[in-house]
């Protein structure tokens, strides 16, 4: 239990969150530091979100006249006249709003150097969806795409280049040593000039299949093909629902193909992480940006542009990945405290009734959305705009995650404060999907950053 407040200022230098080339956690490919601009920023607590009920906005249909079981009088009765198109003011305002987006994206990203704190701006608003917006602006703020339209051709060109070569070295070509490894398990027919019998090839101790030795190389073959086969069995529950992800179509296998891929790839370059279940979710919003692209070269290349992003995305969180740094400073435990501090800061009285009264936890709840960064609680959609938040956000996407994660507390609180544990635990275990992403982001924006942590440095 903590006691007291932690209030510490936003840091007065922000950092660069994200590594620039295939990621600090690729061995033998550096990243290079820059800085951006953030922002301080205050909210008021207490306030819960209230769905916007578009049905009272929608104008009434001019000569549609309800009158069951009467159709035929009414038809004689009343003159026909045509049918006008529904007028949402709503839906005019967002496409109004959309429009002006697209237009200063595209202004934006037509500079030949690119004004990063500009762009963090615009898209933190959230990215018109169509066309290449969302995908080169992903990659820019992620680092992928250095700020100088000169270089994008080169460096995209350099890293397509470079995950080729380790795809063809790491997966495509099996390793020497297990091709060795197998050789050495059969049998060998000698020449035997007493009785012609065959005879084992004599195989040491640690290379036998069965033994528990670390340097055994039949032990890393098994923890391979184990590996694969649960990337395997994630990729088919990876968003069910959306045809570009599921099912048995040509296109949905060759999507789930390349996801493998980066996956596979990811946890052979680093096996103290290895691949962890839940990974499958993250990377799912990357490769389907980059695979939507208008552009064909760009859409073509998907599988190593979201390699490349994937790794950088899972840099700032990679120790929540980690069992054995569970209990360490960096790790998702304390990731959950500084959550709870967080929500202490600015609602203690929500705090309190969390903490102490229905004794809900963020271990019963948080852990999944800081680790999958909340690809599991909303739909598609909104998936794509929180993370247009989400990666946009100076001071790493840690910084901004706990900030939703605790507007997410705060847009429910009066539920949660009517709420015993068994409800207050469903209705935070499977989060309202009406939710109103929009004003839900506004109050994470508005919270305030006090906090013991404000980003990992990379």
């Amino acid at each position: 239990m903590i006691k007291g407040k932690l209030k510490l200022p936003a840091p007065d230098k922000p950092r660069r969150v994200f590594p620039d080339r295939l990621g600090s956690l690729v061995a033998g490919y550096e990243g290079r530091d820059d800085e951006i601009e953030g922002s301080d920023c205050e909210f008021e607590s207490g306030k819960e979100l209230e769905p916007i009920q578009y049905n009272a906005l929608v104008y009434e249909r001019e000569g549609e006249i309800g009158n069951e079981g009467n159709d035929e009088e009414v038809e004689s009765k009343v003159p026909q006249r045509p049918i006008k198109d529904v007028v949402n003011p709503v839906s005019v305002l967002k496409a109004i709003v959309m429009d002006e987006k697209r237009s200063d994206l595209e202004h934006e990203l037509s500079r030949r150097e690119i004004n990063m704190e500009r762009l963090q701006r615009i898209a933190s608003t959230g990215i018109p969806d169509g066309g290449s917006l969302r995908a080169t602006t992903w990659k820019l703020l992620l680092g992928y795409l250095p700020s100088s339209r000169e270089l994008w051709d080169e460096e995209l060109k350099e890293s397509r280049e470079k995950y080729a070569k380790l795809k063809e070295e790491i997966l495509l070509n099996p390793p020497e040593t297990w091709k060795e490894g197998e050789s050495s398990s059969g049998f060998e027919q000698e020449k035997n000039d007493v009785d012609g019998t065959l005879s084992r090839q004599e195989i040491s101790k640690e290379d036998h299949p069965l033994s528990s030795c670390k340097a055994n190389l039949w032990r890393e073959y098994f923890q391979y093909t184990e590996m694969e086969a649960q990337i395997d069995r994630d990729l088919l529950r990876t968003h069910p629902d959306m045809p570009f992800f599921s099912g048995n179509s040509s296109f949905s296998r060759q999507n789930k193909e390349a996801m493998k891929n980066i996956l596979l790839l990811f946890a052979r370059l680093n096996p103290a992480i290895r691949y962890v279940q839940g990974m499958n979710e993250v990377l799912s919003p990357i490769y389907y940006v980059f695979s939507t692209d208008s552009d064909k070269e760009n859409a073509a290349n998907a599988e190593a542009d979201s390699f490349s992003c994937f790794v950088r995305i899972l840099s700032d969180s990679v120790d929540h990945f980690c069992q054995q740094l569970d209990d360490s400073s960096s790790g998702i435990l304390s990731t959950l405290s500084r959550l709870s501090d967080l929500l202490k800061v600015n609602d203690e009285e929500l705090w309190r009734h969390l903490e102490f009264k229905t004794k809900v936890k963020p271990q019963f709840y948080a852990f999944r959305w800081i680790t999958l960064l909340l690809t599991q609680e909303f739909s598609f959609d909104k998936i794509l705009r929180i993370w247009d938040t989400i990666l946009s956000n100076p001071f790493g996407i840690q910084d901004i995650l706990l900030r939703i994660c605790c507007a997410m507390l705060l847009c429910v609180k009066r539920r949660l404060m009517s709420g015993d544990f068994v409800e207050n635990l469903k209705l935070l275990q499977h989060y309202p999907v009406d939710i109103n992403i929009e004003y839900l982001l506004q109050v994470a924006q508005d919270i305030s950053p006090d906090t013991s942590f404000n980003c990992l440095s990379m």
